[in-house]
């Protein structure tokens, strides 16, 4: 079996995260990679063992004509022409969310994957969890009425994530795993209400060599599903240390039976005379890898569970809730 071709962009930490999984595959090879740092392509091709680097990407595209896809792991407003070049040069990719912060730019994507009938994936890993795939087929015969949840935590210290001009907040860059979980569950949304806050985290809490701080320490959003159904997400990155005693994750709660879905750890099964955990067996990541390489392998678009026509969803829902917190009003999809 000849070895998948790969090309990777962007050599930071959530590339790094993906080789662990990727580096353990026999039927791949990384060839290439692209950074604007030296120091990251340097250490990328030590690890992974790419033969030639490049400081952008537009480089490595036009030096590298026999790939086979390529990872994309940038910062929410660095995909400048990243993934319409792969289209136009019927690259598969997989690219890490949120894929960009401007909606326009996503659709026009994703028309032109759909037009070329490309391979996508994007990062919602939690898809591939086995307790998610348990939590779905419990709530096959749920009748739900209430579901809430939170991702509540301190702040990255990355430079992009210190404003939401360049992150999207934290809702839409962190959270949005917990967006795309509900939309995995219970289908599309309706309309959105959020409402946010600042004031619990000061600018001179961080190093200065990062960004003044300037995002919302945290938000509330409550999503009305077409189905009837609302749901209640709570973002928050404002606890020091380990200071949270929320349990992050979702609650879903129905008639006969209520889920406790704990963030990528375990899922509880309530009835009113049974009690049942099941806690996570798999790397999720890892899955989500061989889901996209096998695809790309098999040429078939429909063998993940993310591609990226369906994370666009995910992503203007998330964005919906932003211009909510903006304008004080519920957005309608």
């Amino acid at each position: 079996m000849e070895k998948l071709r790969i090309g990777l962009i962007g050599c930071g930490g959530i590339m790094n995260h993906h080789m662990n999984g990727v580096l353990t595959f026999d039927d791949v090879e990384i060839v290439a990679v692209a950074d604007p740092l030296k120091e990251r392509t340097d250490a990328m091709m030590k690890r992974t063992g790419a033969t030639r680097a490049y400081s952008g990407h537009m480089e490595l595209f036009e030096h590298e004509d026999k790939l086979d896809a390529v990872y994309i792991c940038v910062e929410p407003t660095a995909h400048n022409n990243i993934e319409e070049t792969a289209i136009a040069r019927g690259l598969p990719f997989l690219t890490e969310k949120p894929m960009t912060l401007d909606m326009s730019q996503g659709e026009a994507i994703a028309k032109a994957v759909e037009a070329k009938g490309l391979v996508t994936c994007v990062g919602f890993q939690d898809r591939y969890l086995d307790i998610v795939q348990q939590a779905k087929e419990e709530l096959a015969d749920m009748q739900v009425g209430m579901v809430y949840g939170s991702w509540i935590g301190g702040v990255p210290q990355v430079w992009w994530w210190m404003r939401k001009d360049t992150c999207g907040g934290q809702l839409l860059e962190q959270n949005i795993h917990l967006v795309d979980l509900l939309r995995y569950f219970f289908g599309e949304a309706e309309s959105v209400f959020a409402t946010c806050g600042r004031g619990l985290i000061s600018k001179d809490e961080f190093p200065s060599t990062l960004p003044a701080y300037d995002t919302d320490d945290f938000s509330s959003a409550m999503i009305t599903f077409k189905n009837g159904l609302t749901a209640n997400l709570m973002s928050g990155c404002f606890v020091k240390g380990g200071g949270n005693p929320i349990r992050n994750g979702l609650t879903i709660i129905g008639r006969e039976k209520s889920l406790e879905y704990s963030l990528r750890d375990s899922l509880t099964v309530y009835t009113s005379e049974t009690q049942k955990k099941y806690k996570r067996e798999v790397d999720q990541s890892l899955r989500h890898d061989r889901a996209f390489l096998d695809a790309v392998r098999a040429k078939d678009p429909t063998a993940v569970l993310s591609p990226y026509s369906d994370a666009l969803k995910t992503l203007i829902l998330s964005d919906a809730a932003n211009r909510s917190m903006e304008s004080g009003t519920l957005i309608k999809l």
